[in-house]
């Protein structure tokens, strides 16, 4: 599934002209707060080339998002990780800070949840969310109630 959208986005599978797109996003103090800290560079562009691997492995992984008008949101992906030893699949998403408290991440959790489950028949996702992201944490506890 190389795009899909929701509502409000429009999801495109990653490409290495994302990569702008991606260093700008991961430059940010506020967005990369939890996600490991500011990216350089060089760093995004080895997360993309390790994102487009993951794709042509499994099928899935990253997507690039786009408001219906266009401009670049942010991020969002279906992700093999290891927790516990045991092969997990992850829904993860990051947005611009402009897009913050509009409903964004829970429109894009909510199509990853069927797009995994669903259409891709995983058996099981999981979210990781650090202790102080209270709003991440309130989207994906949504989920697991919807």
């Amino acid at each position: 599934m190389n795009h899909f959208s929701t509502h409000r986005l429009t999801a495109e599978r990653l490409r290495e002209d994302h990569l702008a797109d991606l260093v700008a996003l991961h430059r940010d103090a506020d967005v990369s707060r939890y996600l490991g800290g500011v990216r350089t560079p060089e760093v995004t562009k080895a997360y993309v080339a390790t994102n487009i691997d993951h794709w042509n492995q499994h099928g899935f992984g990253l997507w690039t998002l786009r408001t219906k008008d266009g401009f670049f949101a942010g991020r969002a992906g279906l992700w093999h990780i290891l927790v516990d030893d045991v092969d997990e699949i992850e829904i993860f998403y990051a947005f611009k800070r402009e897009y913050w408290g509009r409903g964004f991440a829970s429109e894009i959790a909510s199509a990853l949840t069927d797009i995994g489950l669903s259409q891709l028949m995983l058996p099981s996702l999981i979210g990781l969310v650090y202790v102080g992201n209270g709003a991440s944490r309130r989207v994906l506890e949504n989920r697991t109630t919807s």
